[in-house]
C-alpha cells in the first residue's frame, strides 16, 4: 500500500495552524511553528491560495483561511440539510405573511436560493430554487454581507452592478447600510433588484453563531412596505421569528 503524501500532510498542518490562530500568520511564523523550510512553507501556501483555501493580506503579506475552505467547513449543514431543517418554518412564514419565502446561502459570491415557498394565493409564480442572486442588491444578500466575513470579502473592491436606479453601487453607502443591518438584526431591499418588488430577510445561524444562510419574504412594495416605503414592522417580526426558529434547530441556541 502507498504511504502518506508528505506535501498533503504539511498542507493540512498549515491549515490547522491557521484555523487555530487568533489572527493572520506570516510565512516565517508558519515555517517556524511547523519546522519547515521557509521556501517549502511558501510553496505550499501559494498552492493553497490558488485553490482558495488560504488568503493573503495584501498589506501585511500574512495569511488566513480562505473563503473556499470556510465554506467547506460548514458543509455538514449541506444545502439539503439546511432546507430540510428550515422547510416547516418557511411554510409557516409564508402562511403568516402571505408572501413568498426564500432561503439562501453563500455560493461563489452570490446568494444561492436553496428553498422557495410560493406566495399562498392563486397567482402564477416561478420557482427560484437554484437561482443565484446578487449579494448587494437583495435582502438575503445583505443579511449575509452584514454578518458573514466571507460574504463581505466577495464584494470588497468589486464593481457593484446596478439593476435599477435604486441599487446601491457605492461601497461606502453599502457599508453604512450593512452597519444598520447588524444593529437591527434584519435586512431589506426596496426596488434594488426589480422594480415594484421589495424584500425583508434575517440571518440563519448554526453552532457557535456562525451565519449559514438567510431567510426572508419578498413581494410587491405596497404589501411589504408602508406608505413611506419602510418595511412593515409586523412582517419584520415574522421574518426574525422564523430566522431564530431555524437557527435554534441548527444549534444556534442564542438566536
Amino acid at each position: 500500500m502507498p504511504g502518506p503524501v508528505q506535501s498533503i500532510e504539511r498542507a493540512a498542518a498549515i491549515l490547522r495552524l491557521l484555523a487555530g490562530s487568533s489572527g493572520r500568520l506570516g510565512v516565517g511564523e508558519i515555517a517556524h511553528s511547523l519546522g519547515l523550510a521557509r521556501g517549502t512553507a511558501h510553496g505550499i501556501l501559494r498552492t493553497l491560495e490558488r485553490v482558495g483555501f488560504v488568503e493573503q493580506d495584501k498589506t501585511t503579506g500574512k495569511y488566513q483561511l480562505g473563503a473556499a475552505l470556510l465554506h467547506l467547513g460548514t458543509s455538514y449543514l449541506d444545502v439539503n440539510e439546511l432546507r430540510s431543517r428550515a422547510i416547516n418554518w418557511a411554510d409557516a412564514l409564508a402562511a403568516r405573511s402571505g408572501e413568498a419565502v426564500r432561503i439562501g446561502t453563500l455560493l461563489d459570491g452570490k446568494v444561492l436560493v436553496v428553498h422557495h415557498v410560493f406566495r399562498p394565493d392563486d397567482t402564477l409564480q416561478a420557482l427560484d430554487v437554484g437561482s443565484l442572486l446578487p449579494l448587494h442588491a437583495t435582502a438575503l444578500g445583505k443579511a449575509l454581507l452584514a454578518h458573514d466575513a466571507n460574504a463581505a470579502a466577495c464584494v470588497r473592491g468589486v464593481r457593484l452592478e446596478a439593476f435599477t436606479r435604486r441599487t446601491v453601487t457605492d461601497h461606502r453607502q453599502l457599508a453604512r447600510s450593512l452597519s444598520a443591518v447588524r444593529e437591527r438584526g434584519w435586512a431589506a431591499e426596496v426596488e434594488e433588484l426589480s422594480i415594484g418588488e421589495a424584500a425583508i430577510a434575517a440571518p440563519i445561524r448554526g453552532h457557535g453563531g456562525l451565519v449559514v444562510g438567510a431567510i426572508g419574504v419578498s413581494g410587491a412594495v405596497e404589501r411589504i412596505c408602508d406608505a413611506q416605503r419602510v418595511p412593515v414592522a409586523k412582517l419584520v417580526g415574522y421574518v426574525r421569528d422564523a430566522a431564530r426558529a431555524v437557527s435554534r434547530d441548527l444549534g444556534g441556541s442564542r438566536w
